[in-house]
């Protein structure tokens, strides 16, 4: 075997009865390492990468690695035609580092990759109600469209553009680094493949401008604060496809609910006398519109009605007691029944009183004591005559 060069495995980090698979995951892992890109500048580097593409040709050839096994280097020099063969190497690095550089490939084997339009991000607010049960809105889009002046091409009415000399109108040029080519846009024409000497003065030379368009989006029930919808092909628009919209969503505060989850919270504020008693209260409730309307962008929601739920207290109910009212709260949006209506009980002491009404607490406590009194006292008889 020649001193000059390295044994094949060990120049890929793998044994000598590896596998293709082996091998092929050995070449990626050492090109990426030794890639000219990764490595600017770096001409140790630079030998390396060459070094290892130069023994994965070989030893992913079942013909190539079986002459290499039995007689090394020496097998493969003179005629066999290993050096001359530089299309499969760009055919390997093709398809093993389309990820690194974005799909754009090495130059005359790669092609032109088509890319749809961009995406876009809109933020839309929605009352708690609409959020919990659903909804369709019209939400406002301003996104780059064609100008319709020019047609799109950038050129104002009577001329077009004309094609780059640089680049010869393909929109990529193509330098070299060592034995590898690569290709990207074209500084003079920014890949566009042509140069406009008069832009149209709507556009301003982009042939596009930016325009505000509505698009109708439907918020499942269940939907919370944080969370976004994705609507497909609403982004920007291409030649290859549009993109798509994503809605953030945001949802106001309401004032007689808290949102935990699935679950709302509302306060029920009641005086003494109904904590005493008991009795009948009303609660605020959670529940869809009757009429479902799509409401068009910019509009004022139009005014909701008050529904409510009756609840029973039980007399001499505490203050912060809990009553839950189960199927009552938000849908679940896997579709899963509804969380609860959590009611939190909460008496209300009145600052300023009447001089009756003090008069009659006051003759209330009294009785409420003597109460308490017999209660002790029966409680203390009950303890002696055990």
């Amino acid at each position: 075997m020649s001193s000059a060069k390295r044994c094949y495995y060990s120049v890929l980090g793998c044994n000598k009865d590896a596998s293709p698979d082996d091998i092929r995951k050995a070449y990626k892992r050492e090109a990426l390492k030794n890639h000219p890109d990764r490595n600017p500048g770096n001409p140790q580097a630079e030998c390396a990468f060459k070094e290892v593409n130069e023994a994965y040709q070989v030893l992913s050839d079942d013909q190539k690695r079986t002459v290499y096994d039995q007689f090394g280097h020496a097998g493969l020099e003179g005629g066999a035609g290993f050096g001359a063969n530089m299309g499969d190497v760009f055919s390997h690095m093709q398809d093993l580092f389309s990820d690194l550089f974005g799909g754009g490939g090495f130059g005359g084997f790669a092609g032109n990759r088509t890319r749809r339009g961009a995406d876009l991000r809109v933020q839309s607010r929605l009352s708690l109600r609409e959020a919990a049960f659903g909804c369709k809105r019209e939400v406002v889009v301003e996104a780059p469209a064609r100008c319709d002046e020019c047609g799109g091409n950038g050129a104002a009415p009577g001329s077009k553009p004309e094609s780059c000399a640089n680049c010869r109108g393909s929109g990529q040029v193509s330098s070299q680094r060592g034995f590898v080519m690569f290709s990207g846009p074209c500084p003079k024409c920014h890949g566009r493949g042509g140069v406009i000497k008069s832009p149209c003065k709507s556009c301003k030379g982009e042939g596009a401008v930016v325009k505000a368009r509505k698009v109708l989006v439907t918020f499942p029930p269940g939907v919370d604060a944080g969370q976004r919808l994705r609507v497909q092909g609403q982004g920007i628009a291409s030649p290859h496809g549009a993109g798509d919209l994503y809605v953030e969503i945001d949802v106001e505060e309401d004032p007689r609910f808290e949102r935990d989850g699935v679950d709302v919270v509302t306060r029920a504020h009641i005086s003494f006398a109904n904590a005493a008693l008991g009795g009948e209260i009303q609660v605020p409730a959670l529940e869809p519109d009757e009429e479902k309307k799509v409401e068009k962008a910019c509009e004022e929601p139009k005014s909701k009605k008050t529904l409510v739920h009756t609840i029973k207290l039980a007399p001499g109910t505490q203050p912060g007691a809990v009553i839950t009212l189960k199927g009552r709260g938000i849908p679940r949006l896997d579709g899963r029944g509804r969380g609860s209506l959590v009611v939190v009980v909460q008496v209300d002491v009145p600052k300023n009183l009447s001089d009756k009404a003090k008069a009659l607490l006051q003759e209330l406590d009294a009785e409420l004591d003597g109460g308490r009194d017999a209660d002790a006292a029966s409680r203390k008889h009950a303890a002696t005559s055990k």
